[in-house]
């Protein structure tokens, strides 16, 4: 059990324990529009456009942890969030 967490959470590379790290530009720029949206209020287009920009910058945050997490957790973490931003335009859409 304690050889499958370790696998789970450490970073190969460094041989260190990683849940969270600082964020990159996508995560950066999904942080500034969700505080766009809630602090400037906007509304019409300009709420729509922000909304956008938030929703891509997830996935791309998503997609990137997919493909490139230092460990196993990063990886279920990206495709769940990634998961979420899908349903989450699917149900928008439909």
């Amino acid at each position: 059990m304690r050889r499958a967490l370790r696998w789970f959470f450490v970073d190969p590379s460094t041989g260190r324990v990683v849940i969270a790290q600082f964020p990159n530009v996508a995560l950066w720029l999904f942080i500034a529009a969700c505080a766009v949206r809630r602090f400037a209020d906007p509304s019409g287009k300009a709420r729509a456009v922000v909304s956008a920009v938030a929703t891509a910058a997830l996935a791309w945050w998503a997609i990137d942890e997919c493909l490139r997490g230092v460990n196993p957790f990063r990886r279920l973490l990206g495709a769940v969030v990634l998961a979420s931003v899908a349903v989450g335009l699917a149900t928008r859409v439909l």
